[in-house]
């Protein structure tokens, strides 16, 4: 991290492992700015699909990503003025949303706007590559994951939660989809870091997560 820049924390990791609950918890802990970069995509996706975009066409897309007219303040994401934080969880957008990021012009689009998001006090940001291409100078670098069953059973209570209907078979299959989509694209594929510090959240609740990665980003070094 350069000398006089706010301090980043990237939560990389595969789908439903419990980024955003983690960086979440900890950005409110340290009073930190957060991002969900999969919030940004899920965005872009759910203007694409409401647009009736090819999803494969790079050219409309990164201009729909270019043009977005969202915000995000709190838990709350608004597209052109109107609240579609429900909307952008819905199976169809999330699978839009992966593929989407596979595309290399869409993710270039969106590399600055999140990289605006990095405002004092400091950033906790999660995503798919946020350690390794958004914020390589990242004060601490986490990779969180969970087994295949542990995120789908987490995925099916927050669908259900939201009144919207899912089997487990079907999260099941869509997450390995997901993984291997994520894990293969040319552009900035799923990777844990070499500098990344990997916690297994399997059986571990979101507070302890929390408290880990505190803990952590009370031991790293920071620029003088």
């Amino acid at each position: 991290m350069a000398a006089g820049q706010p301090p980043v924390i990237a939560v990389d990791g595969p789908s439903a492992s419990g980024k955003g609950t983690v960086a979440q918890g900890v950005a409110n802990a340290l009073g930190f700015h957060y991002l969900n970069s999969g919030s940004l995509y899920r965005t872009v996706a759910l203007a694409a699909l409401e647009a009736g975009a090819d999803l494969d066409d790079e050219s409309i897309l990164s201009n729909i990503a270019l043009n977005l007219r969202a915000e995000f303040i709190g838990d709350t994401v608004t597209l052109g003025g109107r609240d579609v934080t429900d909307n952008i969880v819905a199976e169809v957008v999330s699978f839009a949303a992966s593929r989407i990021a596979a595309l290399p012009r869409v993710r270039k689009t969106l590399l600055e706007r999140q990289r605006g998001f990095r405002r004092p006090p400091g950033l906790v940001a999660d995503g798919r590559d946020i350690g390794s291409i958004v914020f390589p100078d990242a004060v601490l670098k986490i990779y969180l994951t969970a087994s295949l069953e542990e995120r789908a059973a987490r995925r099916h209570k927050q669908l259900m939660e939201k009144g919207m209907d899912a089997t487990m078979a079907a999260l099941l299959q869509d997450i390995r989809e997901r993984d291997q989509r994520d894990m293969t694209r040319p552009t900035a594929p799923l990777q844990r870091s070499a500098d990344a510090v990997l916690i297994d959240t399997t059986k571990m609740s979101a507070a302890d997560a929390v408290a880990q990665v505190l803990a952590l980003y009370k031991q790293a070094p920071r620029a003088p």
